[in-house]
């Protein structure tokens, strides 16, 4: 699974999800993308099937790119602990996605092929999704 070598601060707050991707809501490295359509928290498990799911598809033809990285942990306590004596410990990371955010991208296959496996991907993940290719209008 995905997850930082190290971070500054072992436990952070939960934050909003509030507002657009103003960042990495373009197609940059391949031809086809997926983007999402509503803001949510992706974790590296999520993320991870999604990535097999689009690689068994086009057998490892290709290039796929995973373009979030799970770098906010989540903390848990344990359960029927009693109220109090601090934050619970990490257990398990996540991405933080906005609607508009390009999550994975492809090429090196036709766009058929690209559509399906981005198809099977989205349905990993807990939102919903839309498949995007690569403006001509950014080539030039």
């Amino acid at each position: 699974m995905l997850m930082p070598k190290r971070v500054k601060y072992r436990r952070v707050q939960r934050g909003r999800l509030k507002g657009k991707a103003t960042r990495g809501n373009t197609v940059t490295y391949g031809m086809f993308g997926l983007a999402a359509l509503e803001p949510a928290w992706i974790t590296s498990n999520q993320i991870e099937a999604a990535r097999i799911a689009m690689t068994r598809y086009i057998k490892r033809g290709g290039q796929v790119w995973i373009k979030i990285f799970p770098d906010k942990p989540i903390t848990e306590k344990p359960a029927e602990t009693r109220m109090g004596s601090g934050k619970g410990s990490p257990e398990y990371w996540v991405a933080v996605v906005k609607p508009g955010r390009v999550m994975f991208e492809m090429d090196g296959v036709s766009e058929a092929d690209a559509k399906e496996a981005m198809r099977l991907a989205a349905n990993k993940l807990p939102i919903k999704c839309k498949f995007v290719k690569k403006e001509e209008a950014e080539e030039e």
